[in-house]
């Protein structure tokens, strides 16, 4: 959902969705879907959102430890969080990401290590 907000207007954009309805329809409703989403993945376990994190940082460019040391140092999931939820579900949210970001990090140290 993050994907389809324009990070300088903060307004989503789907062309097939805006070619049947209304822009303000359209807002509304992908931005409550983008927070349902939202609030979903913070009620999934930890070790089920470190799974889905670590899959997800895999498939990007350049691999785990690239994603990985990005995502810490530029606080890269922060574009993930919908606008308007509230400060401490966003809050838990990132403390969430950077306790499983060091966690994966860990994870890869300790595997390095091990070889």
């Amino acid at each position: 959902m993050a994907s389809l907000r324009d990070l300088s207007s903060g307004k989503y954009e789907h062309a097939g969705l805006a070619a049947l309805y209304p822009d303000e329809a359209l807002q509304q409703a992908l931005n409550l879907c983008h927070e349902q989403i939202f609030e979903r993945v913070l009620e999934t376990p930890l070790e089920r959102q470190e799974a889905d994190l670590k899959e997800c940082l895999e498939r990007m460019p350049g691999g785990l430890q690239t994603a990985l040391t990005h995502w810490q140092r530029m606080e890269a999931y922060r574009v993930l969080m919908p606008e308007r939820s509230p400060d401490y579900l966003k809050e838990l949210f990132c403390s969430n990401l950077r306790a499983l970001l060091e966690i994966l990090q860990e994870e890869r140290s300790t595997a390095r290590s091990g070889e």
